[in-house]
């Protein structure tokens, strides 16, 4: 088999003479275009070349892009969460805005590449443009997509490896000292829901994860608490369902104030339930925080509540009640908790990732640790 490559327009193109039909007697070739420059064509000849006669090459899908991930989006949900399907769509929705009714098999690396750059210049969907990060992904969806077109044979190679992802600046997490902590707690005291808060405060737990506590999940007299579901929220629709990883499922210790919390709460919660009757929260799921109709308390709604909270106490505005998490992480580091404490409270799967999450603080460490020995070793302290 032979071939040779040839410029198409402004861009370059390989052909492979396949001999002849043998029903027609007419010549078949294969063609594929599309490369920026020709030493990027004559590469992919190569390949093609080297698949063809070791067998392993797969004859091009006639199908799309688009086509096909809409297959993958509904044979990936059963292995993964309902949040992270929900990413998955709008990731999917976004891409298929540029390349989704290119075929398959015919997809190229210059063009995924451009349809990066395109989806951060000009947007998907939304029509607005998207951040390097919402863009990176994009690409590792992809990546995922297509790594299992190849393992089914779809394709004869994952072209998405070959791809450069958008560097992504990681944002400035902010988080409170701890006297902010306290003012914004004093700012909240007969607030309902100032348990949460509180919870969010001395855990480091995730909102979700808070959410979907449950009573039988909390042992107030052993001061310890058991992390087992979360409470999710996909197009405003609540679902329960497993931690985000095995490293989620976790136990806590419990400060006296957050028990202190906790045993406050029950007692406002029993009269809530005594005042609005025997149906208030009657739905068997346990609840330690509910909303005041007695059903789940809605993450995102709680999400607008807090921000509003943070606002009339006068503090530094958070995206979020995810930030109480990082304060407690970065003021947990800097009161010296060993890292590998840290990440255990925090259920990262890897203290790499705790250290890497809230390497703003590791400087501090550095110092202390300098002044620490270097004080061992010179005064004897």
């Amino acid at each position: 088999m032979r071939g040779h490559v040839h410029k198409r327009g402004n861009r370059w193109a390989w052909v492979v003479d396949a001999g002849r039909d043998p029903g027609t007697g007419k010549r078949k070739q294969k063609t594929k275009g599309g490369f920026d420059t020709k030493a990027a064509a004559e590469m992919a000849l190569r390949e093609f070349l080297v698949d063809f006669n070791s067998g392993t090459y797969v004859a091009p899908a006639v199908t799309t892009l688009a086509e096909y991930l809409d297959e993958w989006l509904v044979t990936s949900a059963t292995h993964v969460r309902p949040t992270t399907q929900a990413g998955y769509r709008k990731d999917v929705a976004n891409i298929c805005t540029k390349i989704g009714g290119v075929r398959l098999g015919s997809l190229a690396p210059q063009q995924i590449e451009k349809a990066y750059a395109e989806l951060m210049a000009t947007g998907g969907v939304s029509g607005r443009p998207l951040a390097p990060k919402t863009v990176k992904n994009v690409h590792t969806v992809l990546r995922r997509a297509l790594g299992d077109a190849e393992r089914l044979g779809l394709v004869s190679r994952n072209v998405v490896r070959q791809v450069r992802p958008p560097t992504a600046v990681r944002p400035e997490i902010v988080t409170w000292s701890a006297g902010e902590v306290r003012r914004f707690l004093d700012s909240v005291e007969d607030h309902r829901l100032r348990a949460v808060v509180v919870v969010l405060a001395t855990t480091g737990m995730r909102r979700g994860e808070v959410m979907g506590l449950r009573w039988g999940d909390v042992d107030l007299e052993a001061g310890r608490m058991a992390v087992e579901q979360t409470l999710n929220t996909v197009n405003d629709k609540l679902s329960f369902g497993p931690v985000k990883t095995a490293k989620s499922r976790r136990r806590l210790s419990l400060d006296r104030q957050t028990i202190d919390a906790l045993r406050r709460h029950r007692a406002e919660q029993d009269a809530e339930r005594k005042r609005f009757g025997a149906g208030w929260g009657a739905d068997g799921l346990d609840l330690v925080f509910r909303d005041q109709l007695g059903g789940p308390v809605h993450p995102d709604r709680f999400t607008r509540q807090f921000k509003t909270l943070v606002r009339q106490a006068g503090l530094p505005e958070l995206r979020g009640p995810h930030n109480l998490r990082h304060t407690w992480a970065t003021l947990a580091l800097e009161a010296g908790v060993h890292p590998k404490v840290v990440s255990e409270r925090l259920g990262h799967s890897t203290i790499s990732i705790t250290l890497d999450t809230y390497s703003h603080v590791v400087p501090s460490m550095d110092a202390d640790a300098a002044a620490i020995v270097a004080a061992s070793i010179f005064t004897g302290a």
